[in-house]
């Protein structure tokens, strides 16, 4: 029931030119936006989530699983493009899914690394042109 409200929250909050398509899945929502970020979104409630993203080549991930007990935010954190796993700096443990889910969409919309750029991540589309 969760992702059907948060699809029908993504679809009225954000426009066609920053969304190109949101899908529910079996256990997921997959959000592609307009700017190449391919979002896929697993969301048990305000303390158990999954947020993973790729631009072109590159993937990154939030989640809650509580394996990094170090980490100011746990048990929330952000796994960055060169495998760190670091402090979550979007989501917060215990809020509204739809407040964590339109947060992250805005920021990926204008930052799709989150300001983790590896020394490989580029142009999306050059990536997908290098693919082929």
């Amino acid at each position: 029931m969760l992702h059907i409200e948060l699809k029908e929250q993504i679809e009225t909050t954000f426009n066609a030119t920053q969304l190109e398509s949101v899908t529910l899945c079996r256990d997921a929502i997959d959000v592609n936006l307009a700017n190449g970020v391919e979002l896929t979104l697993r969301i048990g409630g305000p303390a158990e989530y999954v947020m993973s993203w790729r631009w072109g080549e590159v993937g990154m991930c939030i989640d809650t699983a509580p394996l990094h007990e170090t980490l100011g935010t746990f048990p929330n954190h952000l796994h960055t493009p060169d495998g760190r796993t670091v402090d979550d700096p979007v989501s917060e443990i215990g809020a509204d899914p739809w407040r964590n889910v339109s947060t992250l969409i805005s920021r990926l919309l204008e930052q799709p690394l989150l300001g983790f750029e590896a020394t490989f991540a580029h142009d999306p589309v050059e990536a997908r042109t290098h693919q082929s």
